[in-house]
């Protein structure tokens, strides 16, 4: 999964771990991706950790600061056979 290989590269602390992770699967399951293989899972990890390294610690404001940057939606994606 794109956000764990990408914690395990950096240097985070538990709190940062813990609301990056929360954020990162509130937001697959939001807009329905459920194909964790899916290159735009990468996508979003990438925007939560950039949104993360702000500061912010919430996971449902990090969640919804990294979906906005995207203009990703519920349904959005195509779905991969």
């Amino acid at each position: 999964m794109a956000i764990y290989r990408l914690i395990e590269s950096g240097s985070y602390g538990p709190d940062e771990i813990k609301a990056m992770a929360a954020a990162y699967e509130t937001a697959l399951v939001e807009i329905g991706l459920v194909d964790r293989d899916n290159p735009f899972t990468e996508l979003i990890a990438n925007s939560i950790l950039t949104i993360a390294a702000t500061g912010e610690r919430d996971p449902e404001k990090i969640k919804e600061r990294a979906l906005r940057a995207l203009g990703t939606r519920v349904g959005d994606l195509p779905k991969r056979a």
